[in-house]
């Protein structure tokens, strides 16, 4: 067992429900370590060589680390619509958010070849690693792949447990059921557009955003406060502020994580900074990019930056010199501010609290790169 102890956020939590939103996030990292236990538990009843190799790694990577964004924001969603008391409900609610990003980030680093994942190896590499250290027969890589899919199925499976069970047990249930199984069909509608952009070598900004929208912004922020409010029982204006709120500060974290996709550095990320380019991944910062470079008249830029297949080092040198000539890492950089801005305006509209419409923007700032990052902060 993980017999994670109970923390100051967590005590709070139970008796008062944590009073801010990063004390949501710290109480939530308790909530998750109980609630693994007992799916670690669980799993090894059903088969131990499962448990250790798919469920074992599966529970590493959510408790290595994260922001746990989409908790906080949950949090403030509930605090918008008059959420108040006991907060079980919502630190439930964002544990399965958070095992549903594990999800995403497990297919994802299948689906782009990623290598790194919050400061270790990505789960098919490890999985491959675990392949050829015991001399199995067969290529790793096949074992690897079909291994990390099962694993990022099983997170989502642990998800769709623990949201049901809160809605079970929520007035709001079927309301929070809806705005789950929206937020799912999206992120899956957004990965396919992404490696649909690839295969046919789209490199339009409109299609871009309707990448980023899907992929990332809804349920990293909009479905989250959503979420939250529906907890709460919100209804009128307020999650329609919400909603306005979250899908500007969700495009605003997707831009601030194109730009760490080509510029970051990979000690703070927990991951490589140049696997966008690398792969000419269809970015927002990668699509202005190309516009200007094309309307300036700048062939080089244009070439570096054009659809294509995998890129050489020399060449992201390129890209990366051609996205700062072009002037587009600073048209992005603005775009996050006037995004983070916005949002806050909109969350204002909510009539939440003046303790909670701080703790927003707070977060807002943390979500779109606008505040300082703390020293191995990772996604």
């Amino acid at each position: 067992m993980l017999g994670l102890r109970p923390t100051v956020a967590e005590q709070v939590g139970r008796v008062d429900g944590p009073r801010t939103a990063r004390d949501a996030a710290r109480a939530v990292e308790a909530e998750l370590g109980r609630l693994l236990d007992d799916a670690l538990g669980r799993a090894r009843d059903t088969d131990p060589v499962f448990a250790r190799d798919v469920a074992g790694r599966v529970a590493a990577l959510v408790l290595r680390g994260g922001k746990r964004l989409r908790t906080a924001f949950a949090w403030c969603g509930w605090r918008a619509a008059g959420g108040t008391g006991d907060a079980t409900a919502v630190l439930r609610m964002g544990a399965a958010l958070e095992l549903v990003q594990a999800c995403a980030l497990i297919h994802d680093d299948v689906m782009d070849g990623s290598p790194l994942r919050r400061g270790a190896p990505a789960v098919h590499v490890d999985l491959a690693r675990m392949h050829e250290a015991a001399g199995m027969t067969g290529p790793s890589e096949a074992f690897a792949v079909s291994g990390a899919v099962l694993a990022g199925d099983l997170a989502l499976a642990w998800a769709d447990d623990l949201m049901t069970e809160t809605a079970l047990g929520s007035p709001h249930g079927l309301r929070l059921h809806r705005e789950w199984q929206a937020m799912r069909t999206e992120m899956v509608a957004g990965q396919y557009r992404d490696i649909h952009a690839q295969a046919t070598g789209a490199s339009g900004v409109e299609e871009a955003l309707s990448i980023a929208t899907l992929k990332s912004a809804l349920y990293t922020v909009e479905r989250p406060l959503a979420l939250g409010a529906s907890l709460a029982g919100g209804e009128g204006a307020v999650p329609d502020a919400l909603r306005s709120a979250g899908r500007c500060a969700g495009l605003a974290f997707q831009l601030r994580d194109d730009l760490l996709g080509a510029f970051g550095d990979p000690a703070v990320t927990g991951k490589p900074a140049d696997d966008d380019l690398r792969t000419r991944k269809l970015t927002c910062l990668l699509a202005v990019g190309s516009r200007l470079a094309r309307a300036s008249g700048d062939r080089e830029a244009a070439e570096a930056l054009a659809p294509g297949g995998p890129a050489s080092d020399d060449t992201v040198r390129r890209m990366r010199a051609a996205l700062e000539r072009t002037g587009a890492r600073a048209v992005v950089e603005s775009r996050i501010a006037e995004l983070a801005a916005a949002s806050v305006r909109h969350f204002e509209g909510t009539g939440a609290p003046p303790p909670v419409r701080r703790e927003f923007a707070a977060l807002v700032e943390r979500a779109a790169g606008t505040a300082p990052r703390r020293t191995g902060e990772a996604a």
